[in-house]
């Protein structure tokens, strides 16, 4: 009898019977209040009814339009209403399927537009899987060990991480950028490097927010040495930070913008967004794909953009985000073992340390665990696997906040009390 990988680990033990809402319902007969949101993939909570007769209207006219070989209505109204949330001159839009190869693509693409063959990363940040994105991913060891070698010409800098290097947010931001002038005298010289790739919040990095001020100084680096700036907007974008782009709470815009996840509500797509003339630099054949802009997927992209203004759910997530990230800084108030409570809109972290700030992720681990066992659905993340991490839908109430706030409350009570 087949049997799933024994290399997918489940964080919960639950089985679904249905969802809607901010709700999973279980075939054990509970109920549980989702801060996942399929690693905040289900922006509009679970089957939005808008999204779902979207969907279901669409599997009954083409299911699969492979969109190289013929055009769908769908994909063409997705691309216009994704165009208005957009920065100002990113007009031109690939498909596909799933973040990693988004960002893959988008990693091919900078390579095409200035002919150099080397990208920059920052520590801890997660791009993907697969081959090519693992490469880049830096946000812990388990996402690229094993299959090496792994892609070449890819270099680490800092991240302004202030809590773990026991600096201010200014001063983080100052060694970080110091350093990362130093790697292009040291590693890749300026006219060697395609891309910095960065999310404007690192996601299994452990939900840190990237400060403004570091963002623009990428910017300004970029723009002095014709480096594009990629911004990975596959977890933070639509919405999740209280602004549609993450990138938005600086002044920055991208040269390549890269989004998935809450864009289709849990259907699978994924884009890259630049200008037309930074798009036309990819060669004939490089970009592509049997499955990408799938007809249904597009029609629910469609339906979501429409329900996250028609609900005014960037405003929710940034008042929920605000109401949670409040509650969360209590309750580390309380207990020693939380040593941060951060993040912006709907997406935040805890991390939990030892009292010489070292990461306590047996602690994180003990806490992820017993938010099961109180009804509340949360995932870790971080390099140490030390940060629980909350995730709610766009659509969470203020009720549901409190309660949730409430459980996760009890859940630290119970594993700081044995």
């Amino acid at each position: 009898m087949a049997q799933l990988s024994p290399a997918l680990k489940q964080a919960t033990p639950v089985v679904v019977d249905y969802a809607k809402g901010s709700w999973i319902y279980g075939t054990d007969g509970e109920s549980y209040l989702d801060f996942t949101t399929g690693i905040g993939v289900t922006s509009t909570g679970h089957c939005h009814p808008k999204v779902v007769e979207a969907a279901r209207e669409q599997a009954g006219k083409i299911i699969h339009a492979q969109y190289t070989t013929v055009m769908h209505k769908p994909l063409l109204e997705l691309t216009e209403k994704l165009g208005e949330k957009l920065p100002d001159g990113l007009d031109s839009v690939f498909y596909a399927n799933s973040g990693s190869e988004a960002v893959e693509a988008a990693m091919r693409l900078a390579r095409m537009a200035t002919g150099r063959p080397n990208i920059v990363v920052f520590q801890g940040g997660f791009h993907g899987r697969t081959v090519a994105a693992a490469s880049l991913t830096t946000a812990g060891t388990k996402f690229s060990a094993g299959f090496a070698p792994l892609m070449a010409g890819v270099h680490m800098a800092p991240f302004p991480y202030a809590y773990r290097y026991g600096m201010s947010q200014e001063e983080a931001v100052e060694f970080a950028l110091r350093e990362l002038d130093y790697l292009f005298l040291t590693r890749t010289a300026p006219a060697d490097t395609a891309a910095m790739l960065i999310e404007p919040v690192l996601g299994d990095g452990g939900y840190l927010p990237t400060p403004p001020a570091f963002l623009e100084g990428l910017r300004e680096r970029a723009d002095t040495h014709g480096i594009k700036l990629v911004i990975d907007e596959v977890q933070a974008g639509v919405g999740r930070t209280g602004l549609f782009w993450g990138h938005q709470h600086s002044s920055v815009s991208p040269d390549i913008l890269i989004t998935a996840k809450g864009i289709a509500s849990g259907f699978p797509i994924s884009a890259i967004a630049a200008s037309t003339e930074t798009m036309a630099k990819a060669w004939p054949g490089s970009q592509g794909g049997t499955y990408g802009g799938n007809a249904v997927a597009a029609a629910a992209g469609v339906a979501t953009l429409a329900v996250i203004d028609e609900e005014n759910l960037v405003e929710n997530a940034r008042k929920r985000g605000d109401q949670l990230l409040s509650a969360l800084t209590g309750i580390a108030g309380r207990f020693d073992v939380i040593g941060d409570a951060r993040g912006c809109g709907l997406m935040l972290g805890i991390e939990f340390s030892h009292s010489d700030g070292s990461p306590d992720a047996a602690t994180a681990a003990a806490v992820q665990q017993e938010t099961t066992r109180q009804r509340l659905l949360t995932l870790t993340c971080g390099p140490a696997g030390n940060v629980v991490r909350l995730i709610p839908a766009l659509v969470v109430t203020e009720e549901e906040i409190d309660e949730g706030a409430r459980r996760f409350e009890d859940a630290v009570a119970v594993v700081a009390a044995r």
